[in-house]
C-alpha cells in the first residue's frame, strides 16, 4: 500500500505538470489553475512515500521534506482556489484585484512563488534521502537536490519589486509563461523517475 500511494502520487505529479504546461501553451487559464490545485496532493503522497522508505535512517531529512511539502500545499491551494473563486467570479474592486488577481503580479503571485520556493526546499531534503542504487535513481536524486536551489530566487525575486502589480510581471507575461514551461520540462521527469523508483519489486 505504501508504494502504491507513492506511485499514484508520482502519476498525479507527472500528469498535472504535463497538463499545466499544455494549458499554458494553449492559454487555458482555468485549466492551468485547476491542475495546480491537484498537484500538491500528488506531491504530498510522493514525499510521504520517500519518507516511509527511510524507516529510521535519515528520517529527519525525509520528514522535513514532508513538512515543507505540506506548507507548499497550503500556500498553493489557497492561491489557486482564490483564482478559481473570488477572481473568476469577478466583482472585485480595482485595489482588491491588484492584490488577489494572480495575473497582475501582486501579493498572491508572491505567495505562489513562496509556495514553490518551499516546494524546492522539500525536494532538496527528499533528494538527500533517496537511495540511489540505479542510474535512474541517481538522476532522480540529483534532479531533486538541484531543484532545491530554486528556493533562493523564489524567495528573493518578489522582494525586489519586479513582480509588483501593474508592472506586467505576472504569470501571463511572455517571459513568465516561458519560465513556467521550462520548470515543467524540468519537473515532469521527477514524477516519471519517482514512479519508476517506487515501481520496483524489491523493498
Amino acid at each position: 500500500m505504501n508504494r502504491l500511494i507513492a506511485k499514484i502520487g508520482a502519476l498525479i505529479v507527472t500528469v498535472t505538470v504535463f497538463l499545466f504546461a499544455l494549458f499554458l501553451m494553449i492559454d487555458f487559464t482555468y485549466g492551468s489553475y485547476t491542475v495546480c490545485l491537484i498537484l500538491p496532493i500528488g506531491y504530498i503522497m510522493l514525499t510521504v512515500g520517500f519518507h516511509h522508505e527511510r524507516k529510521g535512517e535519515n528520517s529527519s531529512a525525509s520528514l522535513l521534506g514532508v513538512l515543507f511539502a505540506c506548507v507548499y500545499a497550503v500556500l498553493i491551494m489557497l492561491v489557486y482556489y482564490a483564482q478559481l473563486t473570488a477572481v473568476s467570479f469577478g466583482g472585485l474592486t480595482e485595489q482588491a484585484a491588484d492584490i488577489i488577481d494572480f495575473r497582475r503580479g501582486g501579493l498572491i503571485f508572491s505567495y505562489d512563488l513562496l509556495g514553490y520556493g518551499i516546494m524546492a526546499l522539500s525536494t532538496f531534503f527528499v533528494g538527500l534521502t533517496v537511495r540511489a542504487k540505479t542510474k535512474t535513481d541517481k538522476v532522480l536524486k540529483a534532479m531533486l537536490i538541484i531543484h532545491g536551489f530554486f528556493f533562493f530566487p523564489c524567495l528573493i525575486m518578489p522582494m525586489t519589486g519586479m513582480f509588483a502589480a501593474g508592472l506586467g510581471g505576472g504569470e501571463t507575461s511572455g517571459g513568465g509563461v516561458m519560465a513556467l514551461i521550462c520548470w515543467c520540462v524540468y519537473f515532469m521527469p521527477i514524477g516519471i523517475l519517482s514512479f519508476l523508483h517506487f515501481n520496483k519489486n524489491n523493498e
